[in-house]
C-alpha cells in the first residue's frame, strides 16, 4: 500500500488501485482479536491497526443491525467484507436535501473504493451476524479521530 501511495495517482486512482491489492490480500478475521471482533453494543467500533500520514488501515466492526449516519470522508477509501453484510445507500447533496442515488449489498470478500467527492453513503450491517471489514484512508486517522468529513442532517427526497 505504501508503494501505491506513494505514486500520488490522484485520490479516486489509489483508491482503485488500492482496492485491486485488497482484492488479492484480503486478510480473514483474525486481523483484529476476539475482543475486538465482538463489537459494542453502543454502535459501530473501528480500530486503527496501522496509521501514517499519507494512509490508515482500520477493522470496523458492526453488530446486527449497527448503521452511520449519512456521511462523507475526508479522503479516499478502499473497504474490504470480511463477515456481516454491509448494506450501502449512496447519497447526492442538492443544497437544501439529499436524494438517493444508489445502493449496494457488500458481500464477505467483496472489496470496494470511493473518493471524494460523491463519497455520500450511510452503512449499516443487514446480517445476523456480526459484520467485520477493513478500510484503507487516505488519511491519518489516529491523528484525525475520524475518517468522517461531515454528517449529513438533510432531509432524503
Amino acid at each position: 500500500m505504501s508503494r501505491i501511495v506513494a505514486r500520488d495517482l490522484g485520490a479516486r486512482p489509489t483508491a482503485f488501485a488500492v482496492a485491486d491489492l485488497l482484492r488479492d490480500h484480503l486478510p480473514d478475521l483474525d486481523v483484529l482479536t476476539p475482543h475486538e471482533r465482538e463489537g459494542s453494543p453502543g454502535g459501530y467500533v473501528s480500530h486503527v491497526l496501522h496509521a501514517e500520514d499519507r494512509f490508515s488501515i482500520c477493522g470496523v466492526v458492526w453488530r446486527p443491525g449497527q448503521e452511520t449516519p449519512v456521511h462523507d470522508h475526508v479522503s479516499w477509501c478502499t473497504f474490504g467484507i470480511l463477515s456481516g453484510i454491509e448494506d450501502e445507500i449512496l447519497y447526492r447533496d442538492m443544497g437544501d436535501h439529499l436524494i438517493e442515488i444508489g445502493r449496494a449489498a457488500n458481500h464477505p470478500g467483496e472489496v470496494s473504493g470511493f473518493a471524494p467527492p460523491g463519497d455520500i453513503h450511510k452503512v449499516r450491517n443487514t446480517s445476523d451476524e456480526v459484520g467485520v471489514s477493513l478500510h484503507v484512508y487516505g488519511a491519518d486517522v489516529a491523528r484525525l479521530g475520524s475518517s468522517v468529513r461531515r454528517v449529513y442532517d438533510l432531509p432524503v427526497r
